[in-house]
């Protein structure tokens, strides 16, 4: 799923709330680059089998409903946080790029939570280092102004967080015991 989600950009690029383009539109856009790669280039590939499982996946991810497409959508948010602070880190704090801390607030597993926190802690060590100010409110995440708040939430949803779900399915646990 990790390595499925994420397809549909290398045709249709990363399309961002920044981007002008409505959730729906890129929704659409991404499902009907998903078919193509699927069913055109693969759908000739084992009878088609391979570009099958692929698009379930996919569309496992974009629903958004199972303990494994909430992991890889919080892991998919650390990356933009891992990103944002190792270009702060190789440009030596000439640039801020606190715009993106935001994106902290919308993981929901308490695991990657914790390690979200983690990142920010650490970033924050950073710039105190640079002796500047990255822009942050509390807890490191950027504080967005109202527009742009209301942008994301339009783009992403308003942040709601999802219950606790175990990232291992009960039967791999229990094996595990």
């Amino acid at each position: 799923m990790a390595l499925v989600h994420d397809m549909a950009e290398s045709l249709v690029g990363d399309i961002t709330p920044v981007d002008g383009v409505t959730k729906s539109e890129k929704n659409r856009r991404e499902a009907e680059t998903m078919d193509y790669l699927c069913t055109s280039l693969l759908g000739n590939v084992h009878d088609g089998a391979a570009g099958r499982q692929m698009r379930e996946v996919w569309q496992e991810y974009e629903d958004s409903r199972t303990p494994e497409s909430h992991f890889v959508h919080d892991v998919d948010k650390m990356e933009l946080l891992l990103q944002m602070m190792e270009y702060e880190r190789s440009h030596q704090g000439r640039i801020d790029l606190s715009e993106f801390s935001w994106v902290a607030g919308r993981i929901s597993l308490p695991e990657v939570q914790a390690w979200a926190a983690e990142l920010l802690k650490e970033r924050d060590a950073f710039w105190a280092g640079q002796k500047q100010q990255g822009g942050e409110g509390k807890d490191g995440v950027a504080q967005l102004s109202e527009e742009r708040r209301q942008q994301q939430d339009e783009y992403y949803g308003n942040g709601d967080r999802v219950e606790h779900v175990d990232v291992v399915p009960k039967a791999t646990a229990q094996k595990q015991a």
